[in-house]
């Protein structure tokens, strides 16, 4: 019976050891690992410098923090800080502190989180792979104290092709103060904002886009005033841009890609006055770059029909209802509203 009891109590503390080792990471080196559940699969993060207790978390960070960097929660879209926001400086794991992210390889992916398409550098942050949800995916993790970040897809621009996919709970920023950006600004309607808005927002070196009202009488006008066709406003998007990345010229490239502008007061099944093609400039030489652009673009011989976009001063822009502002990035469309 000595040895049965033996047997048991051998077995019990065995199970008991091999319990400790799976549940706190115990290398069996002296030291705790962490332990990161990802769908269905754990993983030890052998790279985490910085190894605390739960309760140290909960007490360092808000509970919006605790639960995407310790709970592998997800912000809902377009909610986030950081999503809609163009300083330049850097972006830090809001739990340790860790750089992982610099403005200048931020863009506007049109997810609703905010997304980088390359890190600070090749030792930021480390990827696990996630099948939860009946998915395959990339985590991303912050490799200095294991804050769950986001995910990482092969689907950004170039050089790298990748996006990295961030909820901002779990970044914190600090402003470049020395190297404050320069930007300009540019006015454009080519028929319905809605699409045209999305089109520029893509474009590489635009800091920020928002769609309104412009060319009109009536003051302080809403969509349903610019609807009745009496306003004498134009459907327009103002573009903020840096002209250190993209030019007046290659938004005018832009501009004439994206629509028809050879149709008057309409474009595609919108018509109206509020629909035309339209340049505003802000400066005699944005006056001189849109002349000159039209006029090559008329000696090409690409239409048949004679080009009837006005280029005229910017006057007062006056922006359009929130629900209209990112419109399609927010219902997750593309094209239409006479996009080409």
């Amino acid at each position: 019976m000595k040895n049965i009891y033996r047997v048991i109590v051998s077995v019990l503390i065995i199970t008991i050891v091999l319990l400790i080792t799976v549940r706190t990471g115990y290398t069996g080196n002296g030291s705790i690992g962490q332990i990161y559940k990802t769908g269905d699969t754990e993983m030890k993060n052998v790279n985490t410098k910085i190894i605390e207790s739960e309760t140290y978390w909960k007490n360092k960070l808000s509970e919006e923090q605790f639960n995407v960097l310790r709970k592998k929660g997800t912000e809902r879209a377009y909610t986030g800080k950081y999503y809609n926001f163009h300083k330049d400086g850097t972006y830090s794991c809001a739990g340790c502190g860790a750089e992982l992210f610099s403005s200048t390889k931020k863009y506007d992916s049109g997810s609703g989180w905010p997304s980088f398409y390359d890190l600070a550098n090749d030792k930021s942050v480390v990827k696990k792979r996630d099948t939860a949800y009946g998915m395959e995916r990339n985590e991303i993790l912050c490799a200095t104290c294991g804050g769950h970040l986001g995910h990482v897809f092969n689907d950004g621009p170039k050089p790298t092709g990748l996006r990295y996919c961030v909820n901002s709970a779990a970044l914190d920023f600090k402003e470049n103060v020395e190297c404050t950006q320069k930007t300009e600004k540019a006015v454009f309607a080519a028929g319905c904002f809605w699409g045209v808005e999305q089109k520029f927002s893509q474009v590489p070196g635009v800091v920020k886009t928002v769609v309104g009202y412009t060319g009109g009488k009536t003051v302080d006008p809403t969509y349903e005033d610019v609807c009745t066709d009496k306003t004498g406003h134009a459907e327009a998007v103002l573009v903020e841009y840096d002209p250190g990345k993209v030019s007046y010229t290659q938004l005018l490239e832009t501009f004439w890609k994206l629509h028809n502008p050879t149709t008057l007061d309409q474009q595609g099944v919108d018509v109206g006055t509020q629909y035309r093609s339209a340049i505003y400039y802000h400066s005699d030489s944005q006056q001189r770059m849109a002349v000159e652009s039209k006029s090559a673009l008329e000696k090409t011989g690409k239409y048949k029909n004679k080009i009837v976009t006005e280029i005229v001063l910017a006057g007062t822009f006056y922006p359009a209802e929130e629900y209209h502002q990112k419109y399609y990035q927010k219902k997750g469309l593309s094209g239409g509203c006479g996009i080409k």
